[in-house]
């Protein structure tokens, strides 16, 4: 057990070293490029990048989290995968080629055309990585991970502000996109050494296909309903307001992204103790204790400071994008346990429970869409908040049929967290009531939150205090 506890903290320490680092520095060249560029910029990037994310799902087909699961594996398995994934990729970006200028037609916007043709060079970069990426999640070798991300980020988010500086426009969001993808192709070869030789038996994709099939119609579904909104506004509104929406979508998910990224690493611990039952409900239960007293404070706390922190960041042109922002987040409180209660079901090889349960939840969604459309983007998103909600408990009450871990127990993990977030957002609302001048309120709400939950938790929780302290230490030595 202490052995893989070890294991455990290791992983989710370079998990979120990785993480937390690329989703900061993700962060900081988009403030800069956010002040260079327009919000007309953003909703042109938004609307190619619908069609990129299905593709780059497509491309995967499940394969990445089977090759993990897989316990003997061989280099039958690793070349058949890249083979196929090869395969797809190319073929996808044919059709997508061809079908740019219909793209365009569709949302109006002729420019459309020769920004897809481009944007859709990453998923044939895409594909070429896939094999040594899953290598790598495989051994549990999140430092490797981690200093791949930077790197390409960095390297991709400095050409993309250079070009952004030049007035290039929506090009610089285009080439960072896409030269991301590129620098990875280099970075995970590299590290693991791993070649491609010429071999491919179909019976790996008999084994492989039941379980894969179910992980890439789930996955399918969350990126085309994450994007739908994109696609509605697209469509229907101003391209300005796509903008705001692409802006407030891509700041909430800097957030939501990290938690799921991090937590993306108990998958691959989950997978492989999921012949041991006992041992991996222990271990679901207590990180979603964990789990829930980091995210949901963080997620209030982002939704109290919306408006002086966009302020702050991004400028003034961008204040209307803050309704979006604090709705997205309020959507997003959930979505991070959710993804634990799906991840742990996929481990024990039931995807096809794990899809029916992103069914309902996109059911739930389409649902709010129709009732919501009516009022307008507010409706969509407050409606979407809801149905994430609703397809939580949804989640929650399959994780007690497949592994025995009572909805009520969840529940008690959520409503203490929930309940003092809830009041440290009243107190740090009000404590900036008669403050003057944004900046100064965005620090004294971050200053009177952070405070007060670290008070609470203290006095309150002194044994997950004691915990977090130890796993700060241990984030530390091992970031060093």
């Amino acid at each position: 057990m202490s052995e893989l506890k070890n294991k455990m903290l290791g992983a989710l320490t370079w998990s979120s070293i990785d993480r937390v680092a690329q989703q900061g520095v993700q962060f900081l060249i988009g403030i800069v490029l956010a002040r260079l560029l327009s919000p007309t910029d953003y909703g042109l990037m938004g609307m190619v990048m619908i069609f990129a994310t299905l593709s780059y799902v497509l491309v995967e087909s499940g394969f990445n989290y089977a090759l993990v699961r897989t316990k003997n594996l061989t280099e039958a398995h690793t070349n058949t995968i890249f083979y196929t994934n090869l395969g797809i990729s190319c073929t996808l970006y044919t059709l997508l080629f061809i079908t740019a200028p219909y793209i365009a037609q569709f949302f109006g916007q002729p420019e459309l055309t020769a920004i897809a043709r481009v944007t859709f060079l990453a998923i044939l970069f895409n594909a070429c990585y896939l094999v040594p990426y899953a290598l790598i999640n495989k051994a549990l070798d999140y430092k490797s991970l981690a200093k791949i991300n930077l790197s390409a980020t960095l390297l991709s988010g400095g050409i993309g502000i250079t070009l952004a500086y030049l007035n290039y426009g929506v090009w610089a969001l285009v080439i960072q996109q896409t030269s991301y993808h590129f620098f990875r192709i280099f970075g995970f070869y590299y590290q693991t050494k791993w070649h491609p030789a010429l071999l491919f038996k179909w019976q790996v994709i008999r084994e492989y296909y039941h379980f894969s099939a179910h992980i890439m119609a789930s996955s399918l579904l969350t990126i085309l309903f994450n994007n739908i909104y994109t696609l509605i506004l697209g469509k229907l509104y101003p391209i300005k307001q796509v903008g705001y929406y692409t802006q407030a979508y891509k700041a909430s998910e800097t957030a939501n992204f990290t938690f799921q990224a991090i937590f993306n690493a108990t998958y691959n611990l989950f997978a492989q103790i999921h012949d041991e039952r006992e041992r991996l409900v222990h271990i679901l239960n207590t990180l979603i204790q964990r789990a829930a007293l980091v995210v949901i404070p963080i997620t209030v706390c982002l939704i109290v400071i919306a408006k002086p922190l966009f302020f702050t960041l991004f400028g003034e042109k961008w204040l209307p994008a803050v309704p979006y922002f604090q709705l997205i987040c309020l959507g997003n409180l959930l979505i991070p346990l959710y993804q634990i209660n799906i991840h742990s079901i996929n481990a024990i090889g039931k995807s096809n429970v794990s899809f029916s349960v992103e069914i309902s939840k996109r059911i739930l969604i389409l649902a709010s869409i129709v009732i919501g459309l009516k009022w307008e983007i507010f409706g969509l998103l407050i409606g979407y908040a809801i149905a994430c909600s609703v397809a939580w408990v949804i989640s929650c009450s399959r994780v007690k049929k497949e592994l025995g871990l009572p909805l009520l127990q969840q529940v008690k993990h959520i409503v203490p967290a929930l309940l003092l977030s809830l009041f440290l957002g009243a107190i740090s609302y009000w404590s900036s009531t008669y403050i003057s001048g944004l900046y100064t309120e965005l620090l004294c709400r971050v200053a009177v939150f952070v405070g007060g939950y670290m008070l609470i938790i203290r006095l309150l929780f002194p044994t997950i205090w004691k915990q977090g302290i130890d796993f700060l230490i241990g984030f530390i030595r091992k970031a060093s």
